[in-house]
């Protein structure tokens, strides 16, 4: 049903159009006197209640010790859900407090869609049936999924044939299927999502800044004589500079970091939050059709599996593993080849499902409320908690993305009753995001029509930006090309310009990594893609901010750190190393050393940028030697300058096996080996012509 916008009560805070930029934020914070509410933590939730705060009237401060959305809130299945097994679970053990919990969710995910359009969107997903009883046991859950959602349901599930769902889904396995249910939640781009909330938030005055880092909790003593918190001491992470930030009231909304900071309050606090980890790859988007998820609610080893498409790629990924959340997320080879082991399960013999398909990996941490003695993440459910401490420290733990804002609104409630702060009712439900005022579908043809854009560019600009994206078009460079009139791209395959760099810094980007994972989403697509954006990315950011030489290394090398470890770089290059076993055929190793030998003209056992150069000269294909010395370095195992044929025969190994796939080294030689045999064909026995 039509959703009907809540206008905003007389009295509340106008919009601004102006948007401050961090200096002045980090001014504000400094010199402004004391917040009503000052929040910790510039996730999903900490930037909600900052926006719930602010839209009350209340003098609102937010700090983040990393970039908006760095953690959990960047690294999520990327679906705005009720969730359909925690309603499973409602029903079979009669929890009321799960199904109201579903029941708020659904509802939430209403007004997420409605709130940002440009960003989200309903998704159809597919349960495959392979077991006839399954059919009428699922249809009659998600159809109760569907009345609990009541007025807010996006679309009627329904069922289809194994004919139609192969139709729908023609990469899924045949045999033994019966059918499938397709049922509706929403998808949205996680980080932007967040990120419009905190820039929306700043437009109603709330001063928010990033790479602010709270370092202790501040004091003084109460009208009844008890210590209470007052505030916060933080440093500025980009300059060191220390200062104290007072405030009547203080919230804790740090997510999986929640019970650091709570220690900060009272050092013998029980810990209340248990993180789990889930694990996500990303693979290319022929895996899943463009508009059709898939989801196992009951894995091999009882979790759940998603297989979705995002940004014209295809996640797949899992949920429920228990972690550790002093360290940094990093996804193992184990956990990788655990879901491409159940993706495998799931499409059909015909599609090889490869290891070096997996184009970025990450984990995502989950903060589940829970008692600090239970191990089971699974009997979880993510309820939202609020409690207060006895010094005043408000914390906002458990929940889920879906429910930020409801878990905002109870926040602020709460903050309100206790320390007696005067402001009016909540006055986010109907409030739309930064970019959703002006936007509507068919605006990406007046950024083609008006600038020149290519249409994907254009699209992307669009659903990223909202009506905002005539502001980066505006900065776009002309490209010198007859079309596109405007619009660089970062890299040739993805809509990503120059000018979302420039733009990112205006949307607090300060560094690199800022801008590949969180502004764009290069590092979560493509981490070959991100590192070759990087060194343009960190270029335009430097003139931006007036980075010197030494910065533009620390910055480019710090990027390179994060998409090794955290984005999968490093598993991702494991499976290619100068101990890799080399496993051929004797006759393959026979055809791969012809095809060496070609290159290696000299018989010298290794082939250099110069002779791949007079090869391709051979066959009139002209390359830079920037970009051979790239193609080549990917397969340089031991960093030497050089392709040996033992390193050769070890890609050629990994290839056959699945491991590694894109090398533009084995196209570009096979493709010269072609060129040459076809050359090599006299004209006169050609054919026999006239």
């Amino acid at each position: 049903g039509a959703l009907v916008q809540v206008q905003a009560a007389e009295g509340a805070p106008v919009r601004k159009e102006h948007l401050p930029s961090r200096e002045q934020q980090i001014q504000a914070l400094q010199s402004s006197g004391e917040f009503d509410v000052l929040v910790i933590g510039g996730g999903a939730t900490g930037c909600g209640c900052a926006l719930d705060a602010a839209t009350r009237g209340l003098k609102t401060a937010l700090l983040e010790r990393d970039d908006f959305s760095s953690g959990t809130s960047s690294r999520s299945t990327k679906l705005i859900h009720g969730g359909v097994r925690y309603l499973q679970k409602a029903i079979m053990k009669l929890d009321f407090e799960q199904y109201r919990m579903v029941k708020e969710a659904l509802e939430e995910r209403a007004h997420l869609l409605q709130s940002a359009p440009h960003l989200s969107a309903p998704l159809p997903i597919m349960l495959p049936i392979y077991k006839w009883w399954q059919l009428p046991y699922y249809w009659v859950g998600i159809k109760l999924y569907d009345l609990v959602a009541g007025s807010q349901c996006l679309k009627s599930s329904y069922v289809l044939t194994k004919a139609r769902a192969l139709e729908l889904f023609p990469m899924l396995r045949r045999d033994k299927l019966v059918g499938a249910i397709v049922y509706y939640d929403g998808q949205h781009n996680d980080a932007r999502m967040n990120l419009a909330i905190a820039l929306t938030a700043a437009r109603y005055g709330a001063t928010t800044a990033n790479y602010t880092e709270v370092r202790q909790l501040l004091k003084a003593a109460g009208t009844d004589g008890r210590q209470r918190v007052c505030g916060v001491r933080c440093r500025d992470v980009l300059t060191g500079k220390e200062f104290d930030v007072r405030a009547k009231c203080v919230i804790n909304a740090t997510g999986p970091f929640t019970d650091s900071v709570r220690k900060m309050d009272d050092e013998e606090v029980p810990n209340i939050c248990q993180p789990s980890a889930g694990v996500h790859i990303v693979m290319p988007g022929y895996y899943s059709p463009d508009n059709m998820g898939l989801l196992d609610p009951a894995t091999s080893d009882g979790r759940v599996i998603f297989f979705l498409p995002w940004e014209k790629m295809t996640i797949a990924g899992t949920t429920d593993s228990p972690t550790d959340v002093t360290s940094h997320p990093i996804p193992t080879e184990e956990d990788i080849n655990f879901i491409l082991s159940e993706v495998r399960n799931y499409l059909g013999a015909d599609v090889e499902v490869r290891r070096g398909d997996v184009l970025a990996a990450w984990s995502g941490i989950r903060p589940l409320v829970t008692n600090p003695d239970s191990k089971d993440t699974q009997s979880i459910s993510r309820n939202h908690v609020v409690t207060v401490s006895d010094s005043g420290l408000i914390t906002i733990a458990g929940g889920k993305w879906t429910t930020y804002r409801a878990m905002a609104r109870d926040t602020i409630d709460v903050a309100i009753r206790e320390h007696s702060l005067q402001a009016g009712c909540c006055q986010t439900m109907g409030l739309q995001l930064e970019g959703a005022q002006d936007w509507s579908p068919t605006l990406y043809i007046r950024l083609v029509q008006d600038y020149g854009l290519e249409s994907e560019v254009a699209q992307h600009l669009a659903s990223t930006y909202g009506d905002k994206a005539f502001e980066v078009a505006k900065i776009a460079q002309v490209t010198g090309k007859r079309w596109p009139i405007v619009g660089k791209r970062l890299v040739s395959e993805f809509p990503y310009i120059e000018a979302e760099v420039v733009y990112g810094v205006k949307e607090y980007a300060r560094t690199a990594v800022d801008v590949i994972s969180r502004r764009t989403r290069l590092a979560f697509l493509n981490v070959q893609a991100a590192e070759e954006a990087l060194p343009r990315v960190v270029d335009i950011m430097a003139k931006e901010l007036g980075w010197c030489e030494q910065t533009k290394k620390e910055q480019l090398e710090a990027a390179k750190t994060f998409l090794y470890y955290e984005m999968g770089y490093k598993v991702k290059t494991d499976q290619l190393t100068d101990s890799s076993e080399i496993s051929l055929a004797p006759a393959d190793i026979e055809r791969y050393k012809k095809r060496f030998h070609m290159f290696d003209k000299d018989k010298k056992g290794f082939i250099t940028i110069l002779d791949v150069q007079r090869v391709l000269q051979s066959i009139s294909v002209q390359m830079d030697q920037n970009t051979l010395h790239e193609i080549l370095n990917e397969v340089d195992l031991n960093k030497n300058g050089q392709v040996e044929l033992n390193e050769f025969l070890q890609l050629m190994s990994a290839i056959q096996k699945g491991r590694v796939s894109g090398s533009r080294l084995a196209v570009l030689m096979k493709s010269a080996e072609e060129n040459l045999r076809r050359q090599a064909i006299p004209v006169d026995r050609s054919g026999g012509g006239l």
